[in-house]
C-alpha cells in the first residue's frame, strides 16, 4: 500500500483523539455482566449480516460467560477500524487481514496481530441487471460495474477473479470505484452501472425490489480466502494474554452455534442487532450465507490461508513487502479456543 495510507492513518488517529469516533451498536446479550468483568471495545469494519457469529456470541451472552463487558463499535471502512485499533480506542479491531499488512510494511512501530479468522469466503455477490443463467465472467466484457475501494478486500478480490478468468479489469471492462461502500446498491437500482459487486443485504434487497439479479458469488469463485479478522496490537496481546484467549473462546461458541444450527435458528437469534432487516430477508441472506460455506469451523488462520492472502495482495499490485506469517498471525488463542 502507498505510504499515502499511513499517512491517513496517522492524520485519523489524531482526529479521532480530538473528536472521539464511531456509531455503538446495540451488543446487549442474554447474560449479566459482573463488576469483575473486563471492559473491551471492539471496532467492526462494518455492520453485516455476513459476521453472524459474532452477532450469535453477542446475542447468546458468550462473552458476559468469558467475563468481557463488550462495546462494539461499527468504523464503516478498514482504514477507520485500523485508526481505532493504533489510536487505543478500540482493544480489538476486526476487518479484513490484508490492512494488517499494509501497517506492518509502513513500518507501524507497535503493529497489529491477526489471532482470529472469523470468514473463509468472500461475502459480495455479483448482479446484473437481468436473470442470467448461464452466466460466465467474459459476460463483464464491454461493461461498466459498480466495484469497490482501490486496495480494499471486496475490490481485490473481485479483480483477482477477473484476472483468474483471463480477463483484464484496466482494459476489458470499466469498473467505477467513485462510489462509497453501501452506496453502491441504491446507484445501481437508479440506473448506474450494468452489474454491481454487492454485500448483503444489497444483493438481496435489489432482487426482492426487482432491481436486480445475483449471477455470482465472488466467494465461492475466488475460493477460500482469509476475508475478515479479529486482531488487536502486538503490545496489547502480549500483556493481556487472558482477555484474547477469553475473547477468542467467546466468538467459537458463536462459531459452533452457527455451524449446528439452521439459517432460521440463526436470523431468529441475531434479529436484534438489524431491526431494520426482516425475517424473511435476514433469513434468506444467512441462508445464502450458510450455504456457501462462509464460517470456518474454527478461528484459526492457517497459513496457507495467509499466503494466498498475500498472493491476492501481489496480484492486485499492493503488496510492497510479504511479512512472514509468524509475526501477523498467532493462531494459538483459536487453537485452544477450538480444543476446549
Amino acid at each position: 500500500m502507498k505510504k499515502r495510507f499511513f499517512r491517513f492513518l496517522t492524520t485519523l488517529i489524531c482526529i479521532s483523539a480530538l473528536l472521539g469516533s464511531s456509531v455503538l451498536c446495540g451488543c446487549s446479550g442474554k447474560g449479566n455482566t459482573s463488576k469483575d468483568s473486563v471492559k473491551i471495545t471492539l471496532n467492526e469494519v462494518a455492520h453485516s449480516i455476513f459476521y453472524a457469529p459474532m452477532y450469535v456470541a453477542i446475542q447468546e451472552g458468550y462473552f458476559e460467560e468469558e467475563g468481557i463487558d463488550l462495546t462494539l463499535i461499527t468504523g464503516f471502512g478498514a482504514d477507520k477500524t485500523m485508526t481505532a485499533v493504533l489510536s487505543g480506542e478500540a482493544e480489538i479491531g476486526f476487518m479484513g487481514p490484508e490492512t494488517t499488512v499494509y501497517t506492518y510494511n509502513e513500518g507501524a512501530q507497535d503493529y497489529v496481530v491477526n489471532f482470529a479468522q472469523l470468514t473463509q469466503r468472500a461475502g459480495n455477490f455479483l448482479v446484473a441487471r437481468e436473470e442470467m443463467p448461464d452466466f460466465t465472467w467474459e459476460d463483464l466484457k464491454g461493461k461498466n460495474v459498480l466495484g469497490g475501494r482501490k486496495g480494499g478486500m471486496p475490490e481485490m478480490i473481485f479483480e483477482y477473479i477477473l484476472r483468474q478468468n483471463e480477463i483484464d479489469p484496466a482494459t476489458d471492462l470499466s469498473i467505477d470505484q467513485s462510489i462509497d461502500f453501501g452506496s453502491t446498491a441504491a446507484a445501481f437500482a437508479s440506473g448506474k452501472g450494468d452489474f454491481s459487486v454487492e454485500f448483503e443485504p444489497g444483493a438481496t434487497s435489489l432482487e426482492l425490489e426487482g432491481n436486480g439479479y445475483v449471477v455470482a458469488s465472488l466467494g465461492v469463485d475466488s475460493g477460500y480466502v482469509p476475508y475478515t479478522a479479529f486482531s488487536a496490537k502486538a503490545e496489547y496481546i502480549k500483556e493481556n494474554p487472558d482477555i484474547i484467549q477469553k475473547f477468542t473462546n467467546a466468538l467459537q461458541k458463536g462459531l459452533d452455534y452457527t455451524r449446528t444450527h439452521s439459517p432460521e435458528e440463526i436470523a431468529k437469534v441475531i434479529a436484534p442487532q438489524f431491526k431494520e432487516t426482516d425475517s424473511e430477508t435476514l433469513t434468506a441472506i444467512v441462508t445464502r450465507y450458510h450455504e456457501q460455506d462462509t464460517w470456518k469451523e474454527n478461528l484459526i488462520m492457517e497459513e496457507d490461508s495467509y499466503q494466498l492472502l498475500l498472493e491476492v495482495l501481489s496480484d492486485s499490485g499492493e503488496l510492497t513487502n510479504s511479512p512472514p506469517y509468524t509475526e501477523l498471525v498467532d493462531p494459538s488463542y483459536a487453537q485452544k479456543a477450538c480444543n476446549k
